[in-house]
């Protein structure tokens, strides 16, 4: 029965999540860049003129995109599939009711008092950021899933030595890097948290002999997934790390995106510490509280495994801001609320030990209680920790409707709360946000309404992306993940090449493989284009378009 429940809870989240994301895509057209752009590279593989696995790219990890390629398959049958981003849509509600689920799974895991588990699961999941990125397309929602699925696995083989739960967690942290590449950051803090902990309970003589084992059974996957990414990258772009040496890495758009971060020390540290008191405004308070209530029971390692695996992402994250080499996104901290909603199922003492496939010999079952008759002590405590998963959903709601600390999320005022007559320039930028790409849907419907043959339309992905995928004649461009794109660059005319696509030689534009070899074709042709049309963008940050027919 308890498993029935799960699915039904798994498919009602999933279709909860998925409808809002579809309402978004279809419904307002409000689209997230990265998430489009991963639906092209999915397309690219499939539908492209030169399709193959490797069009998916290297900039960013591999997992999001390819778990779109089985939706993405079925554009033949359903174009919005791709040209309304629908399959980014459907992949990140999955995985979104997936990271719902694990919270839960922790609570039920635990035998945590049911008000208590449901109301912080419940929490969790109506969180204005975790129903948005659950809903957008974005790989928030992946390395959301697979960093609670590593927390709840190490939580269980703190408790049983179970190797199967070290297992499932190993693959679930080389998951997690391959959606995200802070999860790097988790592993390694992961395989210190297994060090600390058989190190401390094996026997003396094979002790440093277990902790190795456990830290490689721990480490291996994510280090294969490290070394294998990085070769691959290597031998099809020459690149180990294309996400930060190539011309289209976050290393390049740092440098080119005008208004980067690169504030002081002082003010970066108060902006990122902001941001997670935003998110989660009672952490400090619920952290500490539940910190001493772990240390009087003398079981402090349920409590070390999220502060470990998600304390070292939000670490990661904070450092890079700090240094200059990220942008302050509010989605970068986004993992603190996953990790408030585990702290607060600690407050509790477990009730029930936690599962097990095999019981280690060096096992520590917690001592139980019983459910409904735990302290007041703790009851107080129970209650202080559900509270601030409530108080964080309108603090989370009011921050994203800021420009200045959720400046990608501030939009959705504008879809939410429709006032098209106003004025007020603070609703002004958030419309113009929210019509960003809709500018590409219409080159794309232009270029579509000719009826041109295959690779007549040559353009670069760093902004033509969503002119790419909005099509519904994708083999119609040639881009630069097609093998011939270097030689049919070189020669258009001869190659068959009709229209060219052209941004600005500024900001992100610099690295356009276009502006790289015609340096002035956007000002004037190059001499091998007449103009035909110019688009100027409805959507911010985003380039005025110029089309031109190439000359014979």
């Amino acid at each position: 029965m308890r498993g029935r429940s799960v699915v039904g809870v798994f498919f009602l989240v999933w279709l909860v999540y998925a409808a809002i994301g579809i309402w978004l895509c279809m419904g307002q057209q409000f689209f997230m860049g990265d998430s489009l752009s991963r639906v092209q590279a999915a397309q690219s593989v499939l539908f492209s003129r030169d399709p193959h696995l490797s069009a998916i790219g290297f900039i960013f990890t591999p997992l999001t995109a390819m778990a779109q390629l089985p939706l993405t398959a079925l554009t033949p049958i359903w174009p919005p599939m791709t040209t309304e981003a629908v399959s980014a849509a459907i992949m990140s509600a999955g995985f979104g009711a997936g990271a719902v689920i694990q919270v839960w799974g922790i609570a039920r895991d635990r035998g945590v008092t049911p008000w208590m588990g449901n109301a912080v699961s419940i929490c969790f999941a109506i969180n204005p950021m975790i129903v948005f990125y659950s809903a957008n397309g974005m790989s928030e929602a992946p390395f959301i899933f697979f960093l609670t699925w590593t927390v709840r696995r190490l939580l269980r083989w703190a408790d049983t030595d179970d190797v199967h739960e070290l297992i499932v967690a190993a693959v679930a942290l080389a998951l997690g890097y391959l959606t995200r590449y802070d999860g790097g950051a988790a592993a390694v803090a992961a395989a210190g948290f297994v060090a600390v902990v058989t190190f401390r309970r094996a026997d003396r003589t094979k002790r440093y002999r277990r902790v190795v084992m456990d830290v490689a059974l721990v480490e291996l996957p994510s280090a294969v997934a490290f070394f294998v990414w990085a070769f691959t990258s290597w031998l099809i772009t020459g690149n180990l790390f294309a996400q930060f040496s190539s011309q289209y890495g976050n290393t390049a758009i740092l440098e080119q995106t005008v208004g980067s971060e690169g504030s002081a020390t002082t003010s970066a540290i108060r902006f990122a510490l902001s941001e997670l008191v935003i998110l989660a405004p009672l952490f400090a308070i619920v952290l500490p509280m539940v910190a001493v209530i772990r240390f009087r029971r003398r079981r402090l390692y349920p409590l070390m495994v999220g502060l470990a695996v998600i304390g070292a992402v939000l670490a990661f994250q904070i450092l890079s801001y700090v240094r200059g080499t990220t942008f302050g996104f509010m989605r970068f901290y986004i993992t603190v609320i996953p990790l408030s909603a585990i702290v607060a199922l600690l407050a509790l003492p477990a009730t029930r030990p936690s599962p097990f496939r095999r019981l280690g010999r060096h096992a520590e079952p917690p001592p139980v209680g019983t459910v409904g008759r735990h302290p007041i002590g703790y009851r107080v405590a129970a209650v202080v920790a559900a509270l601030s998963m409530v108080v964080a959903i309108p603090t989370t709601a009011a921050g994203m409707n800021t420009s200045t600390y959720g400046n990608q999320e501030f939009a959705l005022g504008a879809l939410l709360v429709p006032r098209p007559d106003s004025t007020d320039p603070h609703l002004l930028d958030a419309q113009k946000v929210a019509r960003a790409f809709s500018t590409e849907r219409e080159i794309a419907q232009y270029l579509d309404s000719l009826h041109l043959p295959d690779g007549s339309v040559i353009c670069d992905t760093v902004f033509g992306f969503a002119v790419v995928v909005r099509s519904t004649r994708p083999k119609q461009f040639v881009i630069p993940s097609d093998q011939d794109f270097t030689n049919i660059l070189n020669d258009p005319a001869l190659n068959g090449v009709q229209y060219i696509l052209t941004v600005p030689k500024e900001g992100r534009g610099e690295s356009d493989a276009i502006n790289t070899r015609y340096p002035t074709i956007y000002e004037n042709g190059a001499q091998i284009g007449v103009l035909t049309l110019e688009a100027r963008n409805q959507g911010a940050y985003l380039p005025t378009w110029r089309i031109y027919r190439v000359l014979d």
